[in-house]
């Protein structure tokens, strides 16, 4: 499939034509996953996130259908990503200084299009373009594929955080150095 894959970048201001169709794509893929997942708090968290400075958009299209995204942004000196982050963690882990960390908050790619090297070019594209010293993910200790492809693409679980949203789970936080290769 990765041969008829078309990925495309996007700013803020470029991603606006489409943001109904990664909004309706979020929802697809989270479907029966709880009010955590509901339509009106990820357009709330969509919209903040889009707000950010440096915030970057990766989609996959196939045949002009958008089969997945990945997003994330620098975290800013005053970012809240990481209240509810359970200690103790490295001294200093938390600090940051809208360079020093980049934060992938979504990595989604549709049922149908799972296992055929989606995920990972989306995820090597937006790793490879970035500059900050390192990466920070959130995943749910449950979903054992994420957990298992993040290992293998060079990430590792620090501690565990609960997001200070409404009927937030529970999740690992994963970091990773921009610069490895896997």
């Amino acid at each position: 499939m990765t041969e008829n894959l078309a990925l495309r970048h996007y700013g803020a201001a470029e991603s606006e034509g489409i943001i109904e169709q990664l909004i309706a794509l979020y929802l697809e893929v989270h479907a029966g996953q709880g009010d955590f997942y509901g339509e009106d708090r990820y357009r709330r968290q969509l919209s903040a996130h889009r707000q950010r400075d440096g915030w970057a958009l990766v989609t996959a299209w196939l045949n002009e259908e958008l089969i997945g995204y990945v997003y994330g942004f620098p975290l800013a000196p005053d970012t809240r990503w990481w209240d509810g982050i359970e200690e103790p963690v490295p001294v200093g882990f938390t600090e940051e200084d809208g360079h020093r960390t980049f934060a992938i908050s979504e990595l989604l790619v549709r049922a149908a299009s799972r296992r055929q090297g989606v995920a990972r070019a989306l995820h090597d594209d937006l790793v490879g373009s970035r500059h900050e010293e390192r990466m920070t993910l959130l995943a749910r200790p449950d979903n054992g594929p994420a957990q298992a492809a993040y290992r293998s693409w060079g990430w590792r679980t620090v501690t565990r955080l609960r997001p200070g949203w409404p009927e937030a789970p529970l999740f690992d936080v994963l970091t990773r150095d921009p610069g490895m290769k896997k």
